[in-house]
């Protein structure tokens, strides 16, 4: 448990812990002005509130996403997780695609730190019960540097550009613990179980998947004109057996009751911005790949 001293305060609570991960919950934004309480007042009763992610350090290590740390006490040292000028360069062609930070620094040591405040929801994630979790771009926060990182891809550039996904994502395998910022609360999310089968849908509402998982985007009829007459069109089809986490309430919206950022501190979340060319391009191959 967190140490009494840090709860001290009446408004700060903890509200989930996983291993030495500890979620506290900030339940009324105080350093507020006349101007904003109204809307700072009703966010904190629709559950919208700062959340910090803190991390005990026992001899152990942690990869945190970069400018997210906020304070560190005792002996914890910092490392910059490049292996050499090819891990780096390696590093950023992954920043590029996943749109997630270039290098994610290493923590280790013994003391404990304290993450930037967010508004978002964190998810805290026993990656061994997934075997390899892959997750929607922006999702990423904190996890033990005993897990193993790696960039995916697509197997087809339709899936990526039409399916909503990202035609890269970041992966993670073994045994550990991961922290996850989420737009949408846990107890809106939803854990499909897949043994051997197929689960279509309509729009990115996965926002992490078991790599194990085959994904495509296909259409949802037998026939394009049958597709169009549902009204459905084409639809995210994962196969095989693994785990699907859905969000059926996201929306794109901001999740700071006052502006658009959804993270207070530096590790803001990052969003896709292709450019129009390489949409139409995408477009015409999802379409050629419904067709064939």
């Amino acid at each position: 448990m967190v140490n009494s001293s840090i709860l001290d305060s009446k408004n700060l609570k903890e509200i989930a812990s996983m291993g030495n991960f500890h979620v506290l919950e900030h339940e009324r934004d105080l350093s507020v002005s006349a101007y904003s309480a109204t809307d700072y007042y009703f966010a904190s009763q629709m559950n919208v509130r700062k959340k910090q992610v803190m991390l005990d350090f026992n001899n152990s290590s942690y990869i945190v996403q970069a400018g997210a740390m906020q304070w560190m006490s005792g002996n914890v040292t910092t490392s910059s997780n490049v292996k050499g000028v090819g891990d780096f360069f390696g590093k950023m062609v992954s920043s590029a695609v996943t749109n997630e930070s270039a290098i994610k620094p290493i923590y280790q040591g013994t003391g404990r730190m304290m993450l930037e405040p967010t508004y978002r929801h964190i998810l805290l994630v026993d990656v061994s019960q997934w075997g390899t979790i892959v997750m929607d771009d922006g999702l990423f926060l904190a996890c033990d540097a005993s897990l193993t990182q790696r960039t995916v891809a697509r197997k087809n550039i339709s899936s990526a550009v039409l399916g909503g996904e990202g035609l890269f994502n970041l992966s993670l395998s073994g045994n550990g613990i991961a922290a996850l910022e989420s737009y949408v609360p846990y107890e809106e999310l939803i854990e499909v179980v897949l043994d051997n089968d197929v689960m279509k849908i309509d729009g990115n509402m996965a926002i992490a998947w078991s790599g194990s998982l085959d994904f495509t985007v296909e259409k949802s009829g037998k026939s394009l004109i049958g597709s169009a007459v549902s009204g459905e069109g084409l639809v995210n089809v994962y196969r095989g057996s693994g785990k699907i986490l859905l969000a059926p309430t996201a929306s794109n919206f901001s999740a700071n009751p006052i502006d658009s950022s959804s993270n207070t501190g530096e590790s803001q979340s990052k969003t896709n911005a292709g450019s129009a060319a390489g949409k139409a391009f995408g477009a015409l191959t999802g379409v050629l790949d419904a067709l064939s």
